[in-house]
């Protein structure tokens, strides 16, 4: 069946929904408290061990699926307009952007001379002098945001438009 990344994730996450439940209803069938005197047959939860171990086998072979057939996806898949930026780099990029927003931000926001109050040295007046352009900062501040933006929307593009193959059952 074919999906976009999207549903993939989609599909990945109702998956790994379902390891959850099942792992959580075995957490609480697979023992059970019996006070002394009361018959622990009649108090014994359902569960089958060999069962549940095959569900979990199954449900976690279909995760290796889905995410293999993603990681191929984001590994192939380029962004229009980045110049041959696969998906995975871009993935990868995001994260650098946003720090380098957090900086320039930063940068761009300071005076250009700043006095520090230093309460150990009264008598002498300190400043914090920036040794950049704020404009500068300001500008690649701007264009970081501009890039991530773009970036979003490349991945948001790709990732409902362009599909993979992925042999599962649901």
């Amino acid at each position: 069946m074919r999906y976009t990344s999207a549903e993939a994730n989609k599909l990945l996450k109702r998956l790994e929904g379902r390891i959850s439940d099942i792992k959580r209803k075995e957490t609480l069938a697979s023992s059970f408290l019996v006070a002394s005197g009361e018959d622990e047959e009649s108090l014994r939860p359902p569960y089958d061990f060999a069962g549940v171990q095959k569900q979990l086998d199954e449900l976690e072979a279909k995760v290796r699926k889905v995410k293999h057939a993603i990681n191929g996806f984001n590994l192939t898949h380029e962004l229009p307009g980045f110049d041959g930026m696969t998906v995975d780099q871009a993935l990868v990029y995001i994260p650098q952007l946003t720090e380098r927003i957090s900086k320039l931000r930063g940068m761009s926001e300071v005076l250009p001379k700043q006095r520090v109050n230093d309460t150990f040295r009264a008598s002498f007046v300190d400043y914090k002098v920036c040794n950049y352009d704020i404009a500068d900062a300001e500008s690649g501040y701007a264009e970081a945001k501009r890039m991530l933006e773009a970036l979003h929307l490349g991945l948001d593009t790709v990732n409902s438009s362009e599909t993979m193959e992925i042999d599962i059952e649901e």
